[in-house]
C-alpha cells in the first residue's frame, strides 16, 4: 500500500474514533441523572431488605 494512502486511511479512522468518543461522552453526560436515581433506588431496596430481615434476627436471639 502506498504510504500516502495508508496515512489517509489512518487519518480517516482516527476521525471516526474521535467521533465515537464524542458521542460516548454525550451519552454519558445525558445518563448521569438516571444513574443517581438508580443508585438511590437500589439503596432503598437494600434498606428495605435489612428492615425485613431484622425481626428474624431478633427472634433468633431470644
Amino acid at each position: 500500500m502506498h504510504p500516502e494512502t495508508h496515512l489517509a486511511l489512518h487519518h480517516a479512522h482516527a476521525a471516526e474514533l474521535r467521533a465515537e468518543v464524542d458521542a460516548y461522552r454525550l451519552a454519558v453526560a445525558a445518563r448521569r441523572p438516571r444513574d443517581l436515581r438508580t443508585r438511590l433506588g437500589w439503596t432503598l431496596v437494600e434498606v428495605g431488605l435489612r428492615l425485613a430481615a431484622a425481626p428474624k434476627a431478633a427472634a433468633a436471639a431470644l
